[in-house]
């Protein structure tokens, strides 16, 4: 998930009870279920490829985050002893309550982040294997404003609070509203504006009202509980939406004489019920969406990737070497690959795409994609590469 949502639940967790275990608890919370995604300093020695073969890697795994557990507490109390010393008064922090609060907060970023198709690594050092939830969007506005909504209703006590409020509320409104990107990428983006205008609209009144002087930890409580039941009622669609998709899937691949080898369906934007689903297949990789309102889409409705052929393999297989493409291709879910010039007229370059994000080749390959140059044998066969 996105960083914002990441402060947003340590803060609804640390105002659900955590604070109380000892000052500082609640920057801590805050800090900790960030703390994963300090593996961004790696882009301060390296480049994208370095930041793409760290990110979601020890940081996020078991021993990575346990180890993040303990130390992010001991550094706030040795902080604190530090002032202590200098200011001539007894040490405030209890330690135990911060890495109890560590514990929770840092728990709560592997798994909101296994919840989208990214993924994470969480046996590394020992296996790279990734685990997909497949459940929320990478970026999720409705839990911008849950648990937005219960941070603000909870925290807005000062002048500044409120102006800090208010002008995140702005940004993100501007986000949904305005951007080009967002009216292309969510669909029915006219009831998705509204409700989020509507929602928003009820929490400034709900902070007149003092709600969140009034129930203070239970409303905490109540949206973690209702981002639980935001993913449970996900659970489900996902459920629906990978049958469709497996139904569809060899509906497709019986078109061409293909088997069907795995299929895995995955959330869109803002929209609960429209999910993007890909599939392998002996000899490409397919790309649809399913809806879960109303009939299943005509199987003649997809985009097909095709394998590289025979000829196309030995550049693909030299390309496959280069560091950049080890790092690519042990990060793409499903990866697709495109030769240009197998002949080697000109150059030969082989085009590598993440299926999950973009396609090999063309205007729109975004950033999950990687091109790589091959040099030519000058043996006969213009298929050879070396």
């Amino acid at each position: 998930m996105d960083n914002l949502t990441h402060s947003l639940a340590g803060l609804v967790l640390a105002k659900s009870g955590l604070e109380r275990l000892s000052p500082a608890a609640t920057p801590l919370c805050v800090v900790v279920a960030n703390a994963p995604d300090f593996d961004i300093l790696t882009l301060v020695t390296g480049d994208r490829w370095v930041y793409l073969h760290h990110h979601r890697g020890i940081t996020h795994s078991i021993v990575g985050l346990l180890a993040l557990i303990v130390l992010i507490p001991a550094i706030f109390l040795a902080v604190d002893f530090a002032i202590a010393r200098l200011r001539k008064r007894p040490p405030r922090l209890r330690y135990r309550g911060l890495l109890l609060a560590s514990f929770i907060a840092g728990v709560s970023h592997p798994l909101m982040d296994w919840t989208n198709n990214y993924g994470i690594r969480p046996f590394l050092p020992w296996s790279g294997k990734w685990f997909y939830g497949d459940l929320v969007f990478i970026i999720d506005p409705f839990m911008w404003i849950v648990l937005g909504g219960a941070g603000f209703l909870l925290t807005s006590k000062s002048r500044w609070q409120i102006i800090f409020w208010s002008a995140l509320a702005l940004v993100l409104t501007g986000a949904v509203l305005f951007l080009p990107q967002q009216r292309e990428a969510i669909p029915y983006v006219g009831v998705f504006r509204v409700v989020w205008v509507l929602i928003l609209a009820g929490i400034f009144p709900a902070r007149r009202a003092r709600t969140g002087d009034r129930l203070r930890q239970s409303l905490a409580l109540a949206a973690c509980g209702l981002v639980i039941f935001y993913w449970a009622s996900l659970g489900v669609a996902h459920s629906l939406a990978y049958s469709r998709a497996q139904e569809h899937a060899r509906q497709i691949a019986a078109l061409h004489g293909e088997t069907v080898s795995r299929v895995a369906a995955m959330p869109t934007l803002a929209n609960p019920f429209n999910w993007q689903c890909i599939f392998d297949t002996d000899r490409a990789t397919y790309r649809f969406r399913i809806s879960l309102i109303g009939a299943l889409r005509s199987s003649s409705i997809f985009e097909r990737f095709e394998k590289p052929k025979p000829n196309e393999l030995p550049a693909v297989s030299l390309a496959a070497e280069d560091a950049r493409a080890k790092i690519f291709l042990g990060f793409a879910r499903f990866p697709g690959a495109q030769v240009t010039d197998v002949d080697c007229v000109t150059q030969t370059v082989v085009h590598f795409a993440d299926l999950r994000y973009t396609e090999p080749g063309g205007e729109r390959r975004g950033t999950f994609a990687l091109d790589v140059p091959i040099t030519c044998s000058p043996a006969a066969n213009p298929s050879e590469v070396k």
